[in-house]
Order: C-alpha cells, then structure tokens, then sequence
C-alpha cells in the first residue's frame, strides 16, 4: 500500500498565498497537471487549448471586476509559469457535504469536500494566516486565493459548498452554459473570495453571518457557518443577491447541494445530494472520522474537516474517494 502522506502546516501570517505557493511550487504544477488530466487523455489534450483560453478569460473577469486578489493571482500564475492559475481559483464546479453540531466544547463544524479533480487530497496544505481581525487556519492548496474551509480560534469556522444550478429549461449542458453566460455579466466577488474577505475582517459569528447574507456574489453558494456558543450555526443558501438562513434545530443544521426551501428551478449536483444531507442530518455529534462514510464520502470525496471554533481545534484528512490520502492532522 502507498504510505500515507503528512499534512504540511505553513506559517504565512507575515505573508500571503502567492507565499504558500513559493513553498510548494512542485505541489501546484502537480495539481495543475492532475486537472488536466481529470477526464483521461481525451481530456488532457482539450486542456491543451482550454486551459490558455480559460486563463486568460478568467483573468479579463478578475481585471474588469477590480477583483481584490488579483494581483496576488497574478504574483501565483508568473511563478508557476503555466496556464491554469487564473481558471483554476474560478472554478465553481465542486459538491460538498458539512453542518454544524452544539456540543458540551462549543459548536463542531464539520465538513466534507467532493471534486472531480485527482489529487487534491495529498496535496493539501494547512496555512495559518491573518486579517485585520485575528488569525485563522485555512485547508487550502498552493496556488489557491480563496478560502474553500477554515477556522478562525475564538470568532468561528466556516465552509462552502456549491449551490444547485440555476434551470434555464435548456437541458443540462444548456443550462450550464447559461449560467456561465449570466456569470460574465456580473462584477461581484466569487464565493471562495468572499469566504476569504469574512475570515480576514469579521471579529465574531454575528459579523461573518451578516457578510455571508447580505454581500453580492458572482454565483450563487451555500455557506455553513459555526461559531463558538451553543446555538450559533447556520446555513446561508445563497443567489447572487439574496439568501435564505437556515439555523439550528434539534442541535445540528446542515447542508449538502441543493436549496432545502425553495427546490424549484434548481438541479441539485450529484452525488445524491438529498442521500447526503440525509445522512449527515442522522449523525450524532463527535471527534474522530468515524461519520466520514457512504454516501457523505464518496467517488469524488477529496477531504474530511472538522473544527471547533471555541478552542481552535482543527482536524483534517486528505481523501481519494472514501479512502485516506493523508494522515489526519490535528491541531489543538
């Protein structure tokens, strides 16, 4: 069997995710090249030509928004040297299982990220960085700007999950490429930059809650937020202008990828989102990845979270599929 690999932790408090990536350049190429790769030769040699095309559109998008990191994006693409860079903190294509638990610590968010892309799980890196308001611990990867999960000790922890995707009454492909249409149009940040931005800025759950309803975004997205007192956990299903909070009942919220109250006119993705909110919905509250299985873990299950934002306890896993990837790291 192969060994499993270790989690790195980086300090880049004092500097930034073009830093990380400095650090681990050998990492970022891999993933790059792993994307490439995701859908078998075939795949591989369109990325030949969608990988360039893509970059240098996702980069007029960034340009013509002011988007807020990227010169940063821009620091990451010249230090790798390849196309991918820009596409690749734009891409919106992922599925998510998580929520939020009250126990006797303080709230314990949990969390599940899917994504078709190979090796996400033993490249996985944990960046202990900062904002105006606090530090926080970001699972993350080298040459990514935004923030997908993290934990800030003391104010809260918070994860994204895709949104279901919007129907236009074209078929699936139809209706993707319309989205995609609609998504050029708008000049509002992308979800994981948003994440970043309530990370760096907010000083309590009440703040980051307040940011993750009511700020603009490029697509739509489902936030879960916890904070560090029982009963601070929510859902935020989110359009590009609106939202609707979920909180908790019955000591636990949680979402996967669909909208819960307003189902129509939205496909939820796959793997069998309803499955997988149903069975995280049943799981009882507790340490360890022993409710790390089917259907929450999954084919494209990448990594396995859980944070409690009371203490700053972290605990992650790198996954292929339903399988370790990694050691699990723990930082209390």
């Amino acid at each position: 069997m192969t060994p499993l690999v270790s989690i790195p932790y980086v300090d880049i408090r004092d500097g930034s995710p073009a830093d990380l990536l400095a650090r681990y350049k050998a990492s970022a190429l891999a993933l790059v090249a792993a994307a490439a790769g995701t859908y078998g030769a075939l795949g591989r040699v369109a990325s030949l030509a969608a990988l360039p095309l893509g970059d240098r559109a996702s980069e007029r998008w960034l340009t013509r928004n002011r988007n807020p990191y990227l010169a940063e994006i821009g620091t990451m693409a010249e230090t790798l040297g390849v196309s991918g860079v820009y596409l690749l903190n734009l891409c919106f294509e992922w599925g998510c299982t998580g929520g939020v638990w009250d126990t006797g610590d303080g709230p314990l968010l949990r969390r599940v990220l899917d994504w078709p892309f190979p090796a996400l799980g033993e490249h996985l890196v944990v960046a202990h960085q900062k904002g105006a308001a606090g530090e926080f611990l970001n699972a993350t990867w080298p040459g990514m700007s935004g923030i997908y999960q993290a934990v800030a000790p003391g104010r809260f922890a918070a994860a994204i999950n895709q949104a279901p995707s919007r129907m236009h009454g074209l078929g699936f492909a139809g209706d993707w490429l319309q989205s995609r249409l609609l998504t050029e149009k708008r000049d509002a940040l992308p979800p994981a930059h948003l994440l970043r931005r309530v990370f760096e800025t907010a000083p309590d759950h009440e703040t980051a809650r307040h940011l993750l309803c009511e700020t603009p975004l490029a697509v739509p997205a489902i936030f879960i937020l916890a904070g560090t007192r029982a009963g601070e956990g929510c859902v935020v299903e989110r359009t590009e202008t609106g939202f609707a909070l979920r909180a908790m009942a019955d000591g636990r919220v949680c979402a996967a990828n669909h909208f819960v109250d307003r189902e129509e006119g939205w496909r939820a993705r796959p793997i069998d989102s309803h499955g997988r909110l149903a069975c995280a919905l049943g799981r009882d509250a507790s340490d360890g990845f022993d409710w790390f299985a089917a259907p929450v873990a999954n084919a494209n299950s990448r990594l396995a979270m859980t944070a409690r934002p009371a203490s700053g306890a972290l605990a992650l896993m790198g996954t292929n599929g339903a399988v370790p990837a990694t050691e699990v790291f723990r930082m209390d």
